[in-house]
């Protein structure tokens, strides 16, 4: 059985610490970050925000990325090995018969703004922060392209709401998480929700 969770969010919302939590658990549990597909920067425009357009679709090889989740889908015990997960004993013994749960973690930004790959999650996962949180959050992180001084309330929030709206319009089975709740909690409720998934589809 293969098994597609999105988890998706605002910047600093908490979408790795979750996304990591779930790999230590989940059984035969491989991920795909949109972050890896980030074009260079120099192929990033600017936009009429005087801004390197990163928070956007076209900032991001997406025909990478959904060639990676149908590599996994074809053969996910291919996929593990290949990206060094140790899939569980069962799951070794004929690949053939692809025997067990097979689960990818797909996380991102915009992993629900993007047609070809809205359709194959089984699960959507949204994490959300208020704006003076986010802006504390990415004010201490250090990026390998800096934030330039007015990125955020110049672009990045902007970018967001506008994403949100297409997203809710796109979208109609997202699980909202509140990310100002610690991260057990976010990660207990996610857990929950995959595993009564996972009953119901055996």
């Amino acid at each position: 059985m293969k098994f597609i969770i999105g988890i998706g969010g605002v910047t600093n919302g908490g979408k790795t610490t979750l996304t990591n939590r779930l790999l230590q658990t989940l059984p035969n549990c491989c991920v795909v970050h949109q972050d890896d597909f980030f074009k260079k920067p120099n192929q990033i425009e600017v936009g009429e925000d005087g801004f390197r357009q990163w928070d956007v679709i076209t900032a991001l090889d997406m025909e990478a990325m959904v060639n990676t989740v149908k590599g996994w889908q074809e053969n996910p015990v291919k996929f593990a090995r290949s990206h060094g997960v140790s899939l569980s004993p069962e799951t070794m013994e004929s690949e053939s018969e692809q025997k067990g749960v097979h689960i990818l973690i797909v996380e991102g930004f915009l992993i629900y703004n993007y047609k070809p790959l809205i359709d194959i999650y089984d699960k959507c996962f949204y994490i959300s922060i208020p704006y003076e949180e986010c802006k504390r959050r990415r004010s201490t992180r250090t990026y390998t392209v800096p934030d330039p001084p007015g990125l955020f309330d110049g672009h990045v929030w902007p970018m967001y709401l506008k994403h949100r709206k297409e997203m809710e319009n796109n979208c109609n089975i997202l699980e909202y998480l509140d990310g100002m709740t610690s991260s057990e909690d976010i990660y207990n409720e996610v857990s929950e929700s995959i595993q009564n998934a996972l009953l119901n589809r055996l």
